[in-house]
């Protein structure tokens, strides 16, 4: 097993830039699906105040507690 393998069984906070309230978002069900494997997830986008049951941040620096991995998401151009 390598270290990056260690790495990622071993984080367990994600903060998902760009997280969307809306269901047909693909950001809302990648979260959901973390969620749902035991992730905790932290919403990062400044036009919401809460996804999934978290209390969402405008900047990644504002989040609460450690993150060990940042998702990013935005529209493709």
């Amino acid at each position: 097993m390598s270290a990056a393998d260690d790495f990622l069984r071993s984080a367990r906070t994600i903060a998902v830039v760009g997280l969307s309230s809306d269901p047909l978002r693909p950001s809302h069900g990648v979260a959901a699906f973390l969620q749902a494997q035991g992730y905790r997830v932290i919403p990062v986008n400044p036009r919401e105040t809460s996804v999934l049951g978290e209390t969402a941040y405008s900047r990644l620096e504002d989040a609460p507690v450690p993150v060990d991995i940042v998702d990013v998401f935005r529209r493709s151009e």
